[in-house]
């Protein structure tokens, strides 16, 4: 069995959870979560605990135990604390602007990319020690895709590290061409 699969997930008091056969709804101070769970898994909620249980031993129902009880556990603590991702803009001349729901991104184009923020996420730009955005909202998976995206308006390079990079992610340097022409 499915060591993360097989743990019960505990219910906040401040959260709420409506199972309506395969749909389950979390609600809490930050928000609304809906998801749809897979034919294969089903999900139980007992006095305050939610458990989640295969409906067979298939391959993959065995795959998707674990995976499930994970998105329901990040849905209860989206909606009562909310999620939280950094990322650091490194390089000479690049700024970032707050309009609203947007980012004006001025990263070395020829031209100023606005990037839309979606709706349930916010984004604050601290300009105290370099330039780091900083996007909350109580949605996981759309929080890391819309870090995702602004990392893709220019990735980090590995020889001086200018771009849009996570701030916790470690870039990994080249030695240019005249440190290996020395030899």
């Amino acid at each position: 069995m499915s060591r993360i699969g097989k743990k019960s997930i505990t219910i906040p008091s401040n959260a709420e959870v409506k199972i309506d056969g395969k749909f389950i709804t979390v609600s809490g101070p930050k928000g609304t979560l809906q998801r749809e769970v897979h034919p294969l898994i089903d999900v139980s909620k007992d006095a305050g605990v939610l458990n989640v249980q295969r409906v067979n031993d298939s391959k993959l129902g065995r795959s998707l135990h674990g995976l499930t009880r994970t998105l329901i556990d990040n849905m209860i603590v989206g909606v009562t604390n909310g999620f939280k991702k950094e990322l650091k803009v490194t390089g000479v001349g690049f700024k970032v602007d707050e309009k609203g729901n947007q980012l004006a991104l001025s990263v070395g184009y020829s031209h100023i990319v606005d990037f839309n923020i979606p709706e349930g996420i916010v984004a604050k730009v601290d300009k105290q020690k370099g330039i780091t955005i900083i996007l909350e909202g109580y949605d996981k998976e759309l929080l890391g895709l819309t870090a995702a995206k602004i990392r893709a308006v220019r990735p980090p390079e590995p020889y001086k590290g200018k771009g849009i990079q996570y701030a916790d992610e470690v870039i990994v340097r080249k030695a240019g061409k005249t440190t290996a022409k020395k030899k």
